[in-house]
């Protein structure tokens, strides 16, 4: 995996503050804010996000095989596959799901820096490139379609089972797969939602910043 792009340090506080001008200011919020936004909903940040859920899934498909192996198992080595098919699977899905739960909180550190920058000052043209509206609508879209496959997954599979048709096995096995589908759709809309708010609550609505303070 390649290593995550360093955050930028929050803005310094209002009094120990160096910068020259507002156009200096502008200007080095502006660097720092179209880097963070392209870390939080950017198309690589949602290939990623997609990516690893995938590799999740991956893991989770494997071990749901062994389940369903398992079950099937005639004798002590019918079983075997059924192992070195769970041993694989967990080796894929916890490393899956350890990245997930690192990206999740890496975006709550992302989005913290983004409401500190924004609040800095007030540039409603420049900010334009910032609101990414069509990045948030693919974020929207994908999240939906996923949070729809996780819903039905999770609910109409185990709730249409038939005893003697779908195994125990089977249904755990879909009902995980919907389970993940719906909780990387949730974060992916609860990421839209958030960019969505900080555009309107502190692009659009913030208030200039306190007095640059002058100097080197």
């Amino acid at each position: 995996m390649p290593r995550s792009s360093p955050l930028p340090p929050p803005p310094p506080p209002a009094e120990i503050r160096t910068w020259p001008d507002r156009d200096a200011l502008l200007r080095d919020r502006a660097v720092v804010l179209g880097e963070l936004v392209r870390m939080f909903v950017g198309p690589g940040r949602l290939g990623l996000h997609w990516t690893w859920a995938g590799i999740t899934a991956l893991g989770w498909s494997l071990a749901g095989a062994a389940f369903v192996m398992f079950e099937e198992a005639q004798g002590p080595f019918d079983t075997i596959p059924g192992v070195i098919s769970l041993a694989i699977g967990a080796a894929v899905l916890i490393p899956g799901a350890a990245f997930m739960a690192v990206g999740a909180a890496r975006d709550v550190r992302v989005h913290r820096l983004l409401v500190q920058w924004g609040a800095l000052e007030s540039d409603p043209v420049g900010d334009l490139p910032l609101r990414m509206p069509r990045a948030n609508v693919a974020w929207l879209l994908t999240s939906s379609a996923l949070c729809a496959a996780g819903l039905f997954g999770c609910v109409v599979v185990p709730a249409t089972a038939r005893a003697g048709q779908e195994t125990y096995g089977m249904v755990a096995w879909l009902m995980g797969l919907g389970f993940l589908a719906w909780l990387t759709g949730l974060t992916g809309f609860v990421k839209a939602f958030a960019h969505r708010r900080w555009v309107l609550r502190v692009l659009a609505g913030t208030r200039a910043g306190q007095p640059v303070a002058a100097g080197g």
